[in-house]
């Protein structure tokens, strides 16, 4: 029983070694990516895949709840109008605006979320969709404030250059530490129990768990990262239109969360990667970029139930199959 034991400790420990090597090389390659990638249009396409991987990542976190957030391309958008609105017409500094943006997007998640924490996933996703058009419609008729249905334009910037590599470092960074913090969250008992609450809120409720706490509380988290990326997506584009962030955006933050794997935290970074980076960098793709996605996901569901994440665990069992077989043999 002990060797056992002792396997599987050493097995995990393995695991965990290969991991962090991996995880390891990639934070790498992104450090080098201005160094093998000079065009600033494809800096620009990392840049967004990096908003839309924060935006994938905190709306899973809200659905591991058991919750859907139909409106969260709608915060994503107020954490940009807001950053936007507090830098031009105020004159705030823009690395100040796009932190109160944030916190104004965790306030608006927790004001819209408390009166209906306690509806299911369904109920919801349909609420969470009516303000979400509502908060756009918001914005919208806000006038010269906002730029109205023409957006707002001539957005002060983070840093004084023409060059993306400073705004690609920044939101690399961002997006690092966005992902471990909701990691952090995830493993820890607010992760536990948002996971529980989604198995069964009764069986939770009986033990004490408080379905209302925490599933505000994940909102709460999920709307201020989101209003985060989008506050400094703001200072990055210097230009916003309320297009850019209508429900058909959530839409397609649910099939990155989706295909990539919604059981797995890597799931928003694979699926976003995979959807939204690779069609947009082969321009012939673009057009495509739908169709793809509904092959993908119709992939996925007949094949990969957990998403495009359990993909190299799949190959490597297969490959211990033929390794144990053909010793047999």
């Amino acid at each position: 029983m002990g060797s056992m034991i002792a396997a599987r400790d050493s097995s995990s420990r393995r695991k965990n070694y290969t991991q962090i090597i991996l995880y390891g090389i990639l934070i790498c390659f992104l450090l080098f990516i201005p160094l093998f990638f000079q065009s600033p249009y494809v800096l620009h396409l990392f840049i967004l895949t990096l908003v839309y991987i924060i935006a994938a990542a905190s709306m899973r976190f809200i659905m591991t709840s058991g919750q859907i957030p139909l409106a969260h391309a709608a915060f994503l958008g107020l954490g940009a109008y807001v950053s936007a609105v507090l830098s031009k017409h105020v004159g705030l500094s823009p690395w100040l605006s796009l932190f109160i943006a944030a916190f104004v997007a965790m306030g608006v998640g927790i004001f819209i979320s408390f009166p209906f924490a306690r509806l299911k996933a369904f109920y919801y996703a349909m609420v969470s969709l009516f303000f979400g058009v509502g908060l756009l419609q918001a914005i919208e008729s806000l006038g010269k404030l906002t730029g109205g249905l023409a957006g707002i334009t001539a957005i002060p910037t983070l840093f004084n250059t023409a060059s993306k590599v400073p705004y690609y470092y920044c939101f690399l960074a961002l997006t690092l530490v966005s992902l471990v913090i909701l990691y952090r969250f995830e493993v820890s008992r607010i992760g536990w129990n948002l996971k529980a609450i989604d198995q069964s809120y009764l069986v939770s409720s009986s033990v004490g768990i408080s379905e209302v706490k925490y599933r505000v509380l994940a909102v709460a988290i999920g709307c201020f990262f989101v209003g985060l990326a989008g506050g400094m997506y703001a200072n990055y584009n210097v230009t916003l239109s309320p297009s850019s962030f209508d429900s058909s955006v959530t839409l397609w933050m649910i099939i990155y969360v989706t295909i990539g794997g919604m059981n797995n935290f890597s799931g928003p970074i694979i699926g976003t990667a995979v959807l939204f980076l690779i069609p947009q960098y082969f321009s012939g793709l673009k057009q495509y970029a739908p169709f793809i996605s509904a092959a993908i996901l119709f992939l996925v569901i007949f094949m990969f139930r957990n998403g495009l994440v359990c993909i190299p665990g799949l190959l490597m069992a297969f490959y211990k199959r033929k390794k144990s077989t053909s010793k047999s043999r």
